[in-house]
């Protein structure tokens, strides 16, 4: 937006007056939760819009799920998926089979067909199409895969190139991405060390991006990968990749990636030293202090900082597909950005970069909830619909199903929501697909932008750090209300920033379809920075926090009324979480549960009994190669639980996932991979089937257990 619009914009200051704006707004109060983000909205439509309704809109309205039928004994665990020049689909699957699917946009009364293409693969997780044929990458190599009778089946399996294993079951391969120049892209999954607790390379190049010519040719181009599962290129042809949380992975994140790029995870440079390396960086060259990614790459040149973060537990807890818009309108508003799937949550995000400084960055936001298994693979139909290939086993989902194929569809309906937002010199602009009520897009309630980030070390994930409220100084509305420009302080380099839309409403009262956005700000661009005339009067703060005290006691009195049948149900009152044994139990306790964990997000055993008001000590070791925790739950209240905890937000993996409610009795705290931690508790004394879960964001619809308690 132009300065020179500012004579005729609505700009509104907390307290704050901006030359040439009206300084009447009104107060707006705090009502109702908008359903699809847990925030809450203004009760009170604007004036003139008293009879809209204000009830929030569904993702559904404005794009539609459509479950494609699977044939009885196909076992369709999506690992790569191409649109073919026919309109038809090519599926490769984690049980080492390609199947041809014709008809995938259900046309007339028609349904898909599905033909065996091609079998006995070594778990191929990514296909692509060239010049009438399949390549596949397997385990251990690129496998080009030709129809030479014609009769629909591939008759001759020829190897591209190959790489070494070491067996270890994490060593997962990806790929190939066609390049312009006609090489192609893989990229090559770290193993993992339940002994160790973290991801290794014990072959060459695992952790790392190859290109490879059409004739077998290899050349390294980058380092530092852990689960590069998702990679793909942006409309000018830049090469991004996805990574999922883990060690030395604070929350997952995409990067853009050029050749010589180290992108953060320091043990695939054990390789650095041989021919062809970009790099020359060792493993004890990167610094394992806890401080931001960001920070560390001022000091270690070849670092790359992530393009864009997600919030762990937020915006998906295990980052997979990338896809570039460029249906050229047929899927919405969105043209040129980029859709990013989730495989433990089982939900896509909408992703936009812009460059700053010559360096990438961007934004994110919630897009589309509901699929119904986890989401591997994403790519684009005949149609501009989408299309989504799916898969559970063994990486458990919010998706019930083991495995699937959806197609999303724009209903045609515009979305009111923020299409993007971008970096200002002293702030953000959001712009909106639909016009804003521009008194209540003036308001600074309406928002609300807090910046964090999180720790670079060896450790796996990271809790929220650093996380502080930019005061919002004045707002800008444009005269056609389909952009806000937010003027803010305390916008720091390097950091996430939280964008919350809270008060803002279109022009017909509708609220916004979803109402938060995380930028990464890597630069604040240059350029002329508003005028603010004055300071917000102090009492006005006051005020506003003399009100949310105020609103907050009955939440609290509600909160210890409510304590009652917890204290009831656990027989005595003792802390949630007891790791040394009382000394009242000097002849020990009744009870010694030995606790683990199973792939596939399951605990070890799935089941135990005790007896109502029995001691109990519980010794929970997480022997996974992902976070988790051990809590105990009142029957019936595990998913209620779970949905608690994630509403923690960016506050969730610094409390362990550990909601403030009598609906949950004991508890551990959050564990690294391979660590081990022992509670002991008194066993309810009511009998009855008590659930035990793991209440990370995606896990605890799955990952329960049942402690019963008898007489």
């Amino acid at each position: 937006m132009k300065i020179n619009h500012l004579a005729k914009a609505v700009l509104l200051v907390s307290g704050l007056l901006i030359a040439n704006t009206s300084p009447a707004w009104a107060q707006t109060k705090m009502g109702a939760k908008n359903p699809n983000t847990g925030s809450k909205q203004p009760a009170p439509a604007p004036k003139g819009l008293e009879k809209v309704e204000a009830e929030p809109e569904k993702e559904d309205d404005y794009y539609k799920l459509i479950s494609l039928p699977i044939p009885e004994g196909v076992v369709l665990e999506v690992g790569g998926m191409t649109t073919l020049p026919d309109g038809s689909l090519a599926i490769c699957t984690r049980r080492g089979e390609v199947w041809m699917v014709s008809n995938p946009n259900i046309s007339g009364n028609e349904q898909p067909k599905y033909k065996r293409f091609a079998y006995g693969l070594h778990e191929p997780l990514g296909l692509a199409y060239k010049d009438g044929d399949i390549y596949v990458t397997q385990r251990s190599e690129i496998t080009r895969l030709r129809d030479n009778d014609g009769d629909g089946q591939a008759d001759s399996y020829d190897k591209v190139y190959s790489w070494p294993l070491s067996g270890n079951y994490h060593e997962y391969s990806y790929g190939p991405l066609f390049l312009p120049n006609g090489n192609m892209l893989v990229t090559l999954n770290l193993g993992w060390s339940n002994s160790l607790g973290h991801g290794v390379s014990l072959a060459p190049w695992r952790g790392w991006m190859l290109e490879i010519t059409p004739d077998g040719k290899m050349t390294p181009v980058a380092a530092g990968m852990r689960s590069p599962s998702g990679f793909g290129m942006n409309a000018a042809g830049d090469v991004f990749y996805t990574e999922n949380q883990g060690d030395w992975v604070g929350s997952g994140r995409i990067t853009h990636v050029e050749k010589g790029d180290f992108v953060g995870n320091a043990e695939s440079l054990r390789w650095s030293g041989l021919p062809g390396s970009p790099l020359k960086l060792k493993p004890e060259d990167v610094p394992n202090t806890g401080e931001p990614l960001y920070d560390v790459a001022k000091r270690v040149p070849a670092l790359k900082a992530p393009a864009v973060w997600l919030p762990h537990g937020i915006l998906g807890i295990s980052t997979t597909a990338i896809l570039l818009n460029d249906t050229k309108g047929k899927f919405g508003p969105f043209d040129d950005q980029m859709f990013v799937g989730d495989q433990g949550q089982s939900k896509i995000m909408r992703v936009d970069f812009e460059k700053v400084k010559d360096e990438y960055q961007g934004v994110v936001f919630p897009f589309r909830e509901g699929f119904s298994s986890g989401i591997l693979r994403l790519i684009w139909g005949s149609d501009g619909s989408m299309f989504s290939g799916m898969t559970s086993r063994g990486w458990s989902s919010t998706g019930k199903d083991m495995y699937g194929l959806q197609r999303l569809v724009w209903t045609g309906r515009m979305p009111f929501e923020m299409k993007t937002v971008r970096a200002m010199p002293d702030g953000f602009e959001i712009e909106f697909t639909k016009p804003v009520n521009r008194k209540l897009a003036a308001d600074p309630a309406s928002y609300k932008i807090t910046g964090f980030n999180y720790k670079y070390h060896s450790t796996y994930g990271s809790p929220v750090i650093n996380n502080k409220e930019c005061p919002i100084r004045g707002i800008v509305v444009s005269e056609d209300g389909l952009k806000a420009r937010l003027v803010a302080d305390g916008l720091r380099e390097g950091y996430i920033h939280e964008i919350t839309t809270d008060g803002v409403r279109g022009e017909d009262g509708r609220l916004l379809l979803h109402n938060v956005a995380y930028y990464t700000l890597n630069n604040i661009p240059e350029g002329e920075k508003l005028a603010i005339a004055k300071a917000a009067p102090a009492h006005d703060h006051a005020a506003m926090a003399m009100a949310t005290a105020s609103a907050a006691k009955p939440a609290a009195t509600s909160a210890k009324t409510k304590a009652a049948p917890a204290a009831k149900a656990s027989g005595k009152s003792l802390p949630k979480r007891l790791t040394v044994k009382p000394t009242s139990w000097a002849k020990g306790t009744d009870y010694t549960i030995n606790l683990g964990t199973k792939p596939g997000l399951k605990f070890d055993p799935a089941r135990f009994q005790v007896k109502a008001g029995s001691t109990v000590k519980v010794v929970f070791h997480n022997n996974d190669d992902m976070l988790h925790n051990f809590v105990v739950v009142l029957p019936g209240t595990a998913i209620e639980v779970g949905e608690m905890a994630m509403k923690l937000g960016l506050e969730g993996q610094e409390k362990n996932y550990i909601p403030n409610t009598n609906k949950l009795l004991y508890h551990t705290n959050l564990l690294q991979p391979n660590t081990t931690e022992t509670i002991y508790f008194i066993a309810p004394e009511k009998p009855g089937d008590y659930t035990y879960e793991c209440s990370v964001p995606g896990h605890f619809y799955t990952m329960q257990g049942t402690m019963k308690v008898v007489k």
